[in-house]
């Protein structure tokens, strides 16, 4: 018997426990999201995971800096959850302080495609 999935942001659901996620596409939306949006060391016993873009929100637009996103988020859900989806193709765009990251992957284990995007603010 596996272990149940933990919804993302952790909460406590009206029972008390642990909530978990509606299902498994929300699982793995939410995985995806904790990757993109956890910068390498802020987790501390997994000083590498993480995706670290929002390092790279204010940065000027261009070509190049479209290419390091694809890359660096690519890379990163590879490494990560590669056993769970191949991914398809990345698109990040930034605005003024806010940062859209969007994903298509394909769930390995039903080989459906999905698609999710992920927009943030920086504080400022």
């Amino acid at each position: 018997m596996s272990a149940p999935n933990v919804a993302f942001p952790y909460r406590v659901d009206g029972r008390g426990r642990t909530a978990a996620p509606a299902d498994d596409d929300t699982h793995l939306r939410d995985l995806i999201e904790q990757l993109l949006f956890t910068a390498p060391g802020e987790r501390v016993n997994r000083p590498d995971f993480g995706c670290g873009v929002m390092q790279l929100v204010f940065a000027p637009n261009s070509p190049e800096l479209a290419a390091t996103v694809q890359a660096l988020v690519q890379g990163s859900l590879q490494q990560w959850l590669g056993q769970l989806m191949r991914i398809d193709e990345v698109q990040a765009s930034s605005e003024n302080a806010t940062l859209t990251v969007t994903v298509r992957y394909t769930v390995l284990r039903t080989q459906e495609t999905k698609t999710a995007s992920f927009t943030r603010e920086v504080p400022q």
